[in-house]
């Protein structure tokens, strides 16, 4: 198996021009159904990237071994960088998915500001305090029933946050 990827950032103009490109292949061509499709959520917004391989067993292992979580009604789909709230879609930046994410991961762990900075930034601290706090605020708007009396993000004072490890992952 090839260790090496390639990034490629387009833009919507040009996911645009690929898929008209992609409309002049063949139907029965090996994966243009799924590239359609893929490149489709990408111009909508519904995932953050698509990873193209030439063969199967090139999937990268750590794309294939990231099960969804769920606790109760919110669903975190890795693969797809996608989450739903009551089975509706919820339309995440990917810094607030990579936050959510690794607050999901670590149930029940406390983390500061800096230590989620550090590992959904992976550089070095650099913002203040309060846009970590500015993004929590973002998250928790959009995925709290009630965003002043948080379910799943919660506020250590003095600490940082966790996510509620009272909630149990439903599909492990």
């Amino acid at each position: 198996m090839k260790q090496n990827a390639s990034i490629i950032i387009a833009d919507a103009s040009s996911l645009q021009w690929l898929l008209k490109q992609s409309s002049q292949v063949p139907e029965n061509a090996a994966g243009m159904k799924e590239l359609q499709e893929g490149l489709s959520e990408l111009l909508q917004g519904k995932i953050g990237s698509l990873i193209i391989c030439k063969e199967k067993d090139e999937i990268p292992a750590a794309v294939v071994q990231m099960p969804p979580l769920k606790f109760g009604s919110l669903e975190i789909f890795p693969k797809s960088r996608t989450v739903q709230l009551n089975s509706t879609p919820v339309l995440l930046t990917p810094k607030e998915f990579d936050i959510l994410y690794f607050l999901a991961q670590n149930r029940g762990t406390v983390f500061t500001k800096e230590q989620i900075f550090n590992a959904v930034w992976e550089e070095d601290y650099l913002l203040s305090d309060s846009n970590i706090m500015a993004f929590i605020r973002k998250l928790r708007k959009k995925i709290e029933p009630n965003p002043d009396k948080p379910t799943y993000i919660l506020t250590i004072w003095g600490v940082g946050y966790k996510f509620n490890d009272n909630l149990k992952n439903t599909d492990s």
